[in-house]
Order: structure tokens, then sequence, then C-alpha cells
């Protein structure tokens, strides 16, 4: 069946087979967002059936979250150029396609480049299912349609571990870890049948140019400040690697110039010189940062504790770790409620709730013996989780709120691509206090279990710091200008 020629919404009319559209792209993202939750649970599993070492299980999920990111912006004004709905389909065959890669990958290194790829997959679809919906509905509609997106990423945050779980125990024809990835190879044909049959044609525009430039810059930024906090703990630490922390630096730099060049020479930036100079925005997207980062490696280091340290199965691992997505859920949706209003109280409410629920899981952890009691980490996930729901929706809004409006589109792309890099920094960061402070106890003589709690133990202080800096970041950020509270900009990130 051909695809639809109708043209997607517009301010006085709507796409006519809007909501089953609707449906696939969310299945898209769907498929996107449970593939970052249904990994975190078969590390573990991961390491031990392809003989990885710690760095090699970060680089699996890190690997992917930095693709993603480094990929939103010049995909997103990619699909701008050669039109929204062709960019989705590429992105969702490749994504189907590498999905299978990583599934009969025979190596740790293999799965590894294949989770690059998927993450690239991944950046060419979501930019485009963000946009494409804001076409196909009229305004009226808008806030109901993208409602979903929250939905949508509520159950894939509670379907992932509970899939990746049941799968990895099913051990489905003797493939152990490989259905979970394998699983987006039936998702992603439907999707691609389903999005040429009911998605809307948008317009391509040639003309726009793209900064070349500018993306390599970026790229090399993010690699050169990522790279070394992953492997730093594993090659001891050379001096090489404090080499290329200080050229993340110079990069960065050379990035600001040539963006500021090409905005004097009026050609497009890769992120718009005029945001470049926002201090507010700025500070913002450092809190972005700082705020992901003390969540994405939190779930690597937990998986590994539960599993390798304590013997769990991944279902068990995943089953407790559910209360987090949980409160997550609960918090959106007691949200929706305050319909804008408020938004720094709630960050500050949101970041001090995540404070709570990781100092009384430290706690817990502290005092667990030879086993794991799941049930008392109930309270300490159910909180932290409902204080990440109450905060971050107001955290994008206030950020955007420091936007002018013709900036709104790089500045949601933006943040969303600094949500990502705060992701692989924290996996970094946390998976760099918990390896190596498994590896000094254990070379210490300390006993097994013992290590892992107290290793544990240290990483959770990461995520305290990190949450207690978003709150501090929080009053020196000035309120935004009169009339903008965020309100009409993109939709949040659906990570989140």
């Amino acid at each position: 069946m051909p695809a639809p020629q109708s043209s997607p919404g517009t301010e006085t009319g709507a796409y006519p087979r809007r909501w089953l559209a609707m449906f696939v792209l969310l299945l898209a993202a769907f498929m996107n967002l449970i593939d970052v939750t249904i990994v975190n649970v078969a590390l573990p599993r991961l390491q031990e059936s392809l003989g990885a070492t710690s760095t090699e299980i970060e680089w699996v999920v890190a690997a992917y979250v930095l693709a993603f990111a480094l990929g939103l912006l010049p995909f997103g004004r990619l699909g701008d150029t050669i039109g929204r709905k062709r960019m989705f389909q590429a992105g969702v065959v490749l994504f189907t396609l590498f999905s299978a890669v990583c599934g009969m990958a025979p190596t740790m290194q293999t799965l590894i480049v294949a989770r690059v790829f998927q993450g690239l997959a991944g950046a060419m679809m979501m930019p485009q299912v963000l946009a494409i919906a804001q076409l196909m509905f009229p305004p009226q509609e808008r806030g109901a349609a993208f409602s979903l997106f929250g939905l949508t990423a509520g159950l894939a945050s509670v379907a992932g571990p509970l899939t990746g779980g049941l799968m990895i125990g099913a051990d489905i024809y003797g493939l152990d870890w490989r259905p979970i990835f394998l699983v987006n190879i039936p998702l992603g044909i439907v999707t691609v049948v389903a999005t040429a049959m009911l998605v809307p044609q948008t317009p391509a525009n040639p003309d726009l140019r793209h900064d070349v430039g500018g993306i390599v810059l970026a790229a090399m930024t993010v690699f050169l400040l990522v790279f070394p906090l992953i492997e730093g703990h594993s090659l001891g630490w050379p001096l090489w690697i404090f080499a290329m922390l200080g050229l993340a630096v110079v990069s960065a730099v050379a990035f600001h110039r040539h963006e500021a060049a090409r905005a004097r020479a009026g050609l497009s930036q890769l992120l718009p010189v005029t945001l470049l100079g926002n201090r507010g925005f700025l500070l913002g997207l450092t809190m972005v940062t700082v705020f992901f980062s003390g969540v994405a490696g939190f779930f690597i280091v937990l998986a590994v504790f539960l599993q390798t340290g304590f013997g769990l199965s991944p279902l068990e691992s995943g089953l407790t770790t559910v209360p987090f997505p949980v409160g997550v859920l609960l918090a959106s949706i007691a949200s929706g409620r305050f319909a804008g209003r408020w938004p720094r109280a709630r960050i500050a409410g949101g970041a001090a709730a995540l404070i709570l629920g990781m100092a009384v899981l430290s706690f817990v952890v502290a005092t667990v013996g030879d086993a794991v009691d799941h049930w008392r980490f109930v309270l300490p996930l159910l909180i932290s989780g409902f204080g990440m729901g109450t905060a971050i929706s107001s955290l994008f809004q206030t950020v955007l709120a420091h936007v002018a409006p013709q900036d709104a589109g790089s500045g949601s792309g933006a943040t969303q691509s600094f949500q990502q890099i705060g992701a692989a920094v924290g996996i970094a960061i946390t998976g760099q206090i918990f390896f190596a402070s498994l590896g000094s106890n254990l070379g210490s003589g300390m006993a097994l279990r013992e290590a892992y709690v107290v290793s544990l133990g240290n990483a959770l202080l990461y995520e305290i710091a990190a949450f207690a800096l978003v709150i501090v970041l929080l009053a020196f950020l000035k309120r935004a200008p009169a009339g903008r509270d965020g309100a009409g900009r993109a939709p949040a990130p659906m990570d989140a």
C-alpha cells in the first residue's frame, strides 16, 4: 500500500490518521527506550558469557549513549534537509539491523561497535518522532498527544528490567542474553511497514547546509572527555590519559570559536552562537549534565552488585529495581497537575528526594548481610524514582525558559544532547569509583560480598554529591525573562 499523501496537521487542520501514525511513532520510541533499560539487567551475564572486563561492560552502555548524544543534533538537521519521514524510516531500518548484529555478536568488541551504530540509528529516529508528531496534530490536541510520550517512557522503564530478566531466565533456544537485542527485529519490521502505510510525508528542504566542522569538533570534545574517564582505572592512569582530558578543553574552545566564525559569516551552526553566549542556558545545561550523571551509572553498578556480588538472577535483579521507574511514573502523573507552576521548587524538591533516597539506600546496602532482601530496597528506590520524576520536567522547562523563541528548536536539541553526555560521564565516573574500589578491596583480601557492599556504598556517594550540586547550581540560576516559562517548547527528552 503506498504511503499516504495527505499533508501533516496545520494550524487549521489535522492529519486524518494521526492517532494511528502516533502509535507507530510511539512504537519506535518504545523500542529505543526499552533498549536502554533492558541492557542494564543483562550486563553481568554479558560479562560472564563473553569474558568481558569491567571497562568493556561500561562501554556496552556508554557507547550507545555517546553515539546517541552526538547524533541528535546533526540527524535532526538532516531530517529537515531530506524529509523527516525518510530519515525516520532509515533510522528504524538501521536500528533493527544493528540490533540483530548486537544479538549475534561473537565478541565483546563486536558488541561495542554494534552498539555505537545502534546509538547513531536511534539518533536518526528520535528527533523525527517529535517533529512529525508536532506537525500531525492541531494545537488543541498536541498536549494530549505529547502526554503519550511520558506514558511510553514510563512503560518502557518498567518493562525493560522485567522483560530482560524474563528473557535471560527463560534462555530462549539456548541464546542466553541475546534475545534482549533480537526482540527488536520483529518490532522494527512492523514499524517500518506501518510507517510506510500510516505516517505522512513531510517536506524536505535541500537548501539547508550542515556544520560539518562543528559536528567533528563536538564529537572530538566528547570523546576526549569520556574515553579517559572510562579507561583510566583499567590502564593505571598513565600520563596520556590526563593529556586527553586537557585536549578536551582545547577542543571545546575550538568548537566555540568555530561556531562564532560561522555566525559571523552568516552560516548555519550546529549549536547557535547565541546559545553559547547565553549564561543562563549554559548554566542550565550544566545542571542537566550533572543531574543525569547521577542516575545513568547507578543502575549498571547496582545490577553488578545484585547479580555478581550476591547471586541474584537477572529477573530477581530486575524486580528489585522496579520501584525506581514506578516512582518516576507516579511523580510524572502527579506533576501533570501542577501545569508548569513552581518549577524551581520542584527541581530542588526532586533533587532533595533523590539525595534522601540514595542516603537511605546507602544505609540499606551497608547493613546487607549474607543475602539481599529485595523488600528493603523498595522504599529508597521508590523515593529516588519519585524525586527524579518530580524534578525532570521542571528541569527542562526551566532550562528552555532561558532560550529565545527563535532558538527553541536548537535549545531543545542541545538539551537532549547534554542529557546523554551527562549520562555517559556518569557511567564513567560511577564505574570508575565502583570498579576501582572493588579491585582495591578484593586485592587487600576483603571478603567478596563485603567488597561489593563497600564499593557500592562509595559509588552512591557520587550520586548524592551530584544531586546536591544541582541544588547549589539552581541557587545561581537567575530567573528567566518575563513571559518565558518554557511553555510551548519542544517536549522534554523521552529518555527521562
